[in-house]
């Protein structure tokens, strides 16, 4: 297989475990491509992306504009935050005066869930969703599954659990579905408040022991508290929350295996993981920021059509 079976990259619930794979695939030869002397190709060199960032973001934004630039296509970037959105225009009249300058892809975040399915239904140009509410983040589950392959050799019959706020986590459906999709094992951890009301339906495991979960799992993916999404009380306090979810150096050291660490970033550092587990040897989260650019070229050179 060389060509996606989809026109848009909206969610990895749209996607077959082929078109994961032939990401994952893709994003190796991108991997040795940004470790090169020169890390450019021409492979979008006719190609324009807008970035539409109507939420905060560093990290991913900074990701796919690296990517595009990667492939050397010309970039566009757009935040909401100074942008005419603040005056009542609406989210289709902005991408249309986008799209009358002759974009050809769209990669989006947009605060409602939902948002990049809507957009791929009105207008003409590739979408790509950069994470929507607290639905999906497609990239972000490819580059955390290029990350576990490339650790442990293969996805097939190993154990992830994914700790912490769930319910606010658009990177914990996401992962939830490709891993499956892959032929991994989930579980998933942490406060019942902060965990989805459908949650079972996923066909995941549903641990509230931090410890039986670090103990059954090969890769832990620490999820971050999403205060800024919680408009009630979901815990007591981040203290009581760090104390019964929170993984630290002596609990890591004391499990009967190693065990390897992961974290999407950004982290609460003394939160949900603490600095020297962060940093640590089992830790691969540095290596999941280099992998996002590799993977987010492959994502944009294959919705290019350039196979």
């Amino acid at each position: 297989m060389t060509k996606l079976s989809t026109k848009h990259l909206l969610g990895i619930k749209e996607l077959t475990a082929d078109d994961i794979n032939l990401i994952l695939t893709t994003a190796e030869s991108f991997k040795e491509v940004i470790n090169r002397p020169i890390k450019k190709v021409p492979s979008l060199r006719d190609i324009t992306i807008a970035n539409l960032f109507f939420e905060n973001s560093t990290r991913t934004k900074l990701s796919f504009e690296l990517a595009e630039k990667r492939l050397s296509a010309d970039v566009v970037n757009f935040s909401s935050a100074s942008s005419s959105v603040k005056k009542g225009e609406t989210l289709i009249d902005t991408v249309n005066n986008i799209l009358a300058m002759k974009v050809d892809m769209v990669v989006m975040r947009h605060p409602n869930p939902g948002a990049a399915v809507f957009l791929s239904k009105h207008i003409d140009a590739k979408i790509v969703n950069a994470g929507d509410g607290a639905h999906e983040h497609p990239t972000q589950a490819l580059l955390d599954a290029f990350s576990i392959k490339e650790k442990l050799g293969t996805i097939k019959g190993k154990k992830i659990a994914i700790i912490g706020d769930v319910l606010h986590s658009r990177v914990a459906l996401s992962n939830i579905f490709c891993l499956q999709k892959l032929g991994a094992e989930v579980m998933v951890c942490g406060p019942t408040t902060l965990m989805p009301k459908y949650i079972h339906s996923l066909g995941v495991k549903v641990e509230h022991n931090l410890r039986k979960a670090l103990e059954w799992c090969d890769v832990a993916n620490m999820l971050r508290i999403q205060l800024e999404r919680q408009d009630i009380k979901y815990f007591p306090s981040l203290r009581e929350y760090t104390m019964l979810f929170g993984l630290n150096k002596e609990l890591l050291d004391s499990l009967t295996k190693k065990i390897i660490v992961m974290h999407p970033g950004p982290i609460n550092r003394g939160v949900e993981i603490t600095s020297d587990v962060a940093d640590g040897s089992q830790s691969i989260i540095l290596e999941q920021v280099e992998n996002g650019v590799a993977v987010r070229m492959a994502v944009l050179f294959l919705l290019a059509g350039r196979v």
